[in-house]
């Protein structure tokens, strides 16, 4: 069964401090670091590259949980390998002509594969991923659009879980955008077993109980899944 695993999302931490924040929140409990890769075109947005992700790795040897809105995935394998990555996740809409292709390299540079889609995008579009023999080991649920950190978890993006739990009931399966003790349980219930979450662990006065909290739900409702 899918273990729980908490990766605060690094787009809420202090930049100017990537290395210490990225600390604190393994000492306070994270499993998974997040980080938040956008071009601006697939997103409207901007935020880190490759070159941060190979200055964070000096520091630290956690999972880097790498989440690409890119336009282009392909051209980000090779430098988010060499930089460190440990996942790689890319959007299905960037890569319905060459998803196949993207996971073998994504593979072959030491990364583990993951498909992200955004709340508009049907869930069955994912479902050859998980199915083929070249597969991706987890699969991102956006709760929210993707681009901009802050925003309001939408509930109605639980049915796509609960269809992925079903299908698959050891698969990864990863949430991300306004998670946090308010609605952790909705994602946790409906199969969810990665949580991101920027704010509400960053915000909080003590992290370490937000992040308890959110693996303690996860934990608490896995055997009914």
């Amino acid at each position: 069964m899918a273990a729980a695993k908490i990766a605060p999302s690094m787009l809420s931490s202090d930049f100017s401090n990537l290395a210490t924040e990225a600390q604190r929140m393994l000492d306070c409990g994270a499993d998974w670091l997040h980080m938040d890769i956008m071009c601006s075109h697939f997103v409207p947005n901007l935020t880190i590259g490759a070159p941060v992700i190979e200055s964070l790795r000096k520091h630290t040897k956690a999972y880097l949980d790498c989440h690409l809105m890119v336009t282009n995935p392909l051209d980000y394998v090779e430098p988010f390998g060499k930089a460190g990555a440990s996942g790689f996740t890319f959007h299905i809409e960037a890569a319905r002509e060459n998803w196949n292709e993207l996971i073998q390299k994504i593979k072959a540079k030491g990364m583990k594969p993951g498909v992200s889609l955004k709340p508009g995008t049907p869930i069955e579009e994912v479902y050859p991923l998980v199915e083929g023999e070249n597969h991706v080991d987890l699969v991102l649920v956006m709760t929210v659009e993707p681009g901009f950190g802050g925003q309001k978890f939408m509930p109605e993006m639980m049915d796509k879980v609960r269809k992925l739990r079903q299908k698959y009931p050891s698969l990864d399966i990863e949430v991300d955008g306004g998670l946090g003790p308010s609605t952790i349980d909705a994602a946790a219930s409906a199969g969810a077993n990665c949580i991101v979450a920027g704010s509400s662990v960053f915000g909080a006065p003590e992290p370490a109980q937000v992040i308890s909290l959110m693996r303690n739900r996860v934990e608490g409702v896995k055997a009914a899944w």
